[in-house]
């Protein structure tokens, strides 16, 4: 991905994935292993192959390493996505999060920014954060 770039779709809902796994100074095998179950199972992933992952997962780490690289990284999603798959570009988002290896400020604040350059309604992602939580809450023996 370089300045001239364009993107589709389904890799801009990666590069959105991949900018909320690296905030925090690198991917875990258990995000990727996320990344790779929702891009295997999701309709918005249709024509999407595991080896286009592992392509886009590291042209968008690399793009990430460039100068203003968030700041172009931010365009091309843009770009790519409809106002429907900017929602759904969020919601993976807070997959990758909420099933990472622990919460760490600098993945919430990159879903901060990533809610704001996506221009979503805040009830929209209230929404969209109460179902991740819930998806990803343990059993608790007690109960």
């Amino acid at each position: 991905m370089r300045s001239t770039d364009s993107i589709n779709a389904p890799e801009a809902l990666v590069l959105t994935m991949v900018l909320v796994s690296a905030a925090d100074g690198g991917m875990t095998d258990r995000e990727i292993g996320i990344m790779s179950g929702l891009v295997q199972t999701l309709p918005a992933f249709q024509d999407f192959t595991s080896d286009a992952l592992a392509s886009v997962t590291e042209r968008a780490a690399n793009l990430l390493h460039e100068d203003e690289g968030l700041a172009h990284a931010s365009r091309l999603i843009c770009a790519a996505l409809s106002p429907k798959l900017r929602e759904t570009a969020y919601a993976l988002s807070c997959e990758v999060v909420a099933g990472g290896e622990g919460t760490r400020r600098q993945s919430l604040e990159m879903l901060d920014f990533v809610r704001g350059e996506l221009g979503l309604d805040p009830l929209v992602t209230a929404a969209i954060e109460r179902g991740v939580r819930a998806r990803y809450h343990r059993v608790d023996p007690a109960e």
